[in-house]
């Protein structure tokens, strides 16, 4: 897996993902928040599968 997210996306998805975590947590919207899981990865391990499958690139490592 070659990283395809750049270090803005990267950020994005982390804070999207654990805002979304958070609000399930909190209850304000279900288990719904839960989805937030999926940006909390690919902006972890840098990688996002639709990415590839698009041919898109973020990052500056080619």
């Amino acid at each position: 897996m070659k990283a395809n997210i750049g270090t803005i996306d990267r950020s994005l998805r982390i804070v999207i993902g654990l805002v979304l975590i958070a609000l399930s947590l909190t209850g304000v919207i279900g288990l719904w928040g839960w989805i937030g899981l999926v940006p909390l990865a690919t902006g972890i391990f840098r990688f996002c599968p639709i990415y590839t499958l698009l041919g898109i690139k973020t990052c500056k490592h080619y």
